[in-house]
């Protein structure tokens, strides 16, 4: 198949399309009142919680599948003695601190679009790979080869029924990709449009080896909160990975050449990057909706004090946990000398409930004397939060 630097057009979606502009005008509203709704103390402890949901879907996408337990012990260093399950362990951390240095600014200040920047999100997160996951085989010859971080692939490949264009045209066509969606030449609603027409953009070109479906979700993650309205409260992976067969479908559509005269003007659909696009917003909505409901303070509230109940009947934790796991979603921190005021119980028995509270996860802090903080360990998230997960991923195996 013959590739120029035409072939990836059209990039973006015509302007003015009043369906598109109203679903980024919805996520742009649903975002700010998501960010506004908790303490930012508690939204930090969330983000971590985000973080890992975020790592376990796009993980599934991929067809690997590591429970939340497995990801919470790997973020602690605890990794398994079996060889498959240890590996997809690094795959987990390896994701969840790619996404952490987006957080913290940490990325290079280069353009979200550039090759500088997709090349260094490769290259992160296939770095802190365990040498296993680095190899892979080309199915006409049987040939292993080896994934280097960071590097545009070397070799033709096809994916599907796509074949991506030739390794000499890459850097060209990510060029024409950045011009197409640098953000210093778009509008804020565009911006958001332009994420998914970039999502299914880069995916088409698969300018790596391996790893292109990880790194997409990595940089729609990026421009997304680039332009205001992502953060570490919710995760588009999510609703991607429970529409697994349409995400798949609605990238492959978008693949398709030219449909017509009325098809617009580019040498691939329009008609369908349009759709993708259409189905990508739609996805952060829902997610963003799913977010917002999920973690109303009030509902919250609620459920934790439901879970407390159960678990000092059943002696698990002492009275007087739930005033200070309340104090902690509303006002963030809590310094250690209040635990008798928020408890009513004497100083003595009110640092006993403290630990208790510190050793199950439900508090965290930095230090021994420091402050504490809700935690979300991942025991609980099936009642504080659920439907986080599917099914029962967080029960105890």
């Amino acid at each position: 198949m013959r590739y120029s630097i035409n072939s990836i057009e059209p990039l973006l979606p015509e302007p003015g399309d009043r369906e598109l502009e109203d679903l980024g005008a919805s996520v742009i509203g649903r975002s700010s009142a998501l960010a506004g709704q908790l303490n930012p103390v508690v939204a930090e402890s969330v983000g971590d919680l985000v973080r890992s949901m975020n790592c376990y879907y796009s993980n599934l996408i991929e067809g690997h599948d590591t429970s939340p337990r497995d990801i919470e012990r790997a973020m602690a260093s605890d990794y398994s003695a079996d060889p498959k399950r240890r590996d997809l362990q690094h795959e987990a951390r390896a994701h969840i601190e790619v996404q952490r240095m987006i957080d913290l600014g940490e990325s290079p200040k280069e353009p979200i679009s550039s090759l500088q920047y997709v090349r260094w999100l490769h290259q992160e997160f296939c770095r802190r790979l365990p040498d296993d996951l680095l190899w892979v085989t080309n199915p006409d010859t049987g040939e292993r080869l080896r994934v280097v971080p960071g590097e545009l692939r070397r070799v033709a490949v096809k994916v599907g029924q796509h074949v991506p264009p030739a390794p000499e045209h890459l850097e060209a066509l990510m060029h024409r990709f950045n011009e197409a969606y640098s953000s210093s030449s778009l509008s804020k609603l565009t911006r958001i449009i332009a994420t998914g027409a970039a999502h299914h953009r880069l995916l088409w070109v698969h300018p790596f080896l391996d790893g292109n479906g990880r790194v997409a979700r990595l940089l729609s993650y990026a421009m997304l909160r680039d332009v205001g309205v992502g953060n570490s409260l919710w995760s588009v992976a999510r609703g991607l990975a429970r529409r697994v067969d349409q995400y798949r479908m609605a990238l492959a559509a978008a693949d398709a050449p030219r449909l017509g005269d009325f098809d617009g003007r580019g040498a691939l659909s329009l008609r369908r990057l349009r759709e993708f696009c259409v189905f990508f917003l739609e996805t952060c909505l829902d997610q963003l909706e799913f977010m917002h409901s999920l973690l109303q303070p009030s509902e919250l509230l609620r459920r934790m004090k439901i879970y407390v109940d159960d678990e000092v009947e059943a002696g698990r934790l002492p009275r007087g946990s739930m005033g200070i796991l309340r104090e902690a979603v509303l006002t963030g921190e809590i310094e250690r000398g209040r635990a008798a005021e928020l408890t009513g119980y004497q100083e003595r028995r009110a640092r006993d409930i403290l630990g208790a509270l510190l050793d199950s996860g439900l508090l965290v802090t930095n230090s021994p004397k420091g402050p504490v903080r809700l935690g979300f360990p991942v025991h609980v998230l099936e009642r504080w939060l659920p439907r986080l997960y599917p099914g029962d991923v967080t029960a105890p195996a």
